[in-house]
């Protein structure tokens, strides 16, 4: 859920869709935290680094452009939107 009924429509437009379709095969459709760390994940998100806002709404260079953009998967788009104390790692350890 987003901050704002104008937030939730524009993620129903076309210009979005055809963006996150675009994005997501730049980056062969996988999760690009997992990947850093040596994990082959399918990206089941695309995440604004810098967050849509209602005063940015009509930015494209915030809500369009791949710079501000990141594939992700759907447990390191849980995680950036809770931001846990604890993690993770790829064999079910978890830390502080």
């Amino acid at each position: 859920m987003h901050s704002s009924p104008e937030i939730e429509t524009f993620y129903t437009t076309r210009a979005w869709r055809k963006c996150r379709d675009t994005y997501l095969s730049s980056v062969g459709r996988l999760c690009e935290n997992c990947l850093k760390k040596g994990l082959i994940v399918p990206a089941d998100h695309v995440h604004h680094i810098k967050p849509i806002t209602p005063e940015n709404l009509n930015n494209p260079a915030i809500t369009l452009d791949s710079s501000n953009l990141m594939a992700l998967c759907e447990g390191c788009h849980h995680e950036l939107h809770t931001k846990k104390r604890w993690r993770c790692d790829a064999l079910g350890r978890v830390s502080l």
